[in-house]
């Protein structure tokens, strides 16, 4: 049986990231994201939903993520969902949550704080490398040796 587990989110951050590190040394981020839905009723009405969504990163991006990322920011990211079971020490229920294991992260917005998310004031965007277009196919320039004179 075939199987599928990405996730990709675009949200703005609920809290800055908690970095902690394992007895091995390895870096582990969690953070909350929320994550808009914007709809319209069938009689006009617009409304609003907001889903938030815990993410853990691992590694270097965990690090990456606790060092530059702050509340409010927005954040593009792409996971796999997990599900975290567990017994309830004061009621000995089980209990269970869904959350995100992060893999790649890109930040957005501007480089400052979140107050000015968006701003991108009178800086220059931001292009991707120019590159040089491909020659089209012709003739090519003769070498000086190929002169008949």
């Amino acid at each position: 049986m075939a199987s599928f587990n990405k996730v990709i989110l675009l949200g703005n951050l609920t809290r800055d990231p908690e970095v902690r590190y394992t007895p091995k040394g390895s870096a582990v981020a969690d953070l909350g994201i929320a994550v808009n839905r914007q709809y319209t009723l069938e009689n006009g009405e617009k409304r609003e939903e907001v889903t938030f969504v815990d993410v853990t990163f691992w590694g270097r991006t965990a690090e990456v993520a606790g060092e530059y990322l702050k509340k409010g920011r927005p954040v593009f990211i792409e996971g796999r969902l997990q599900l975290d079971t567990w017994d309830d020490k004061q009621s000995g229920q089980k209990r269970s949550k869904l959350k995100v294991i992060g893999e790649t992260m890109q930040m957005l917005g501007s480089r400052g704080g979140a107050a000015d998310i968006g701003d991108e004031g009178d800086r220059p965007a931001r292009s991707a490398k120019p590159t040089a277009a491909p020659k089209p196919p012709g003739p090519s320039e003769p070498d000086d040796d190929e002169i008949p004179f």
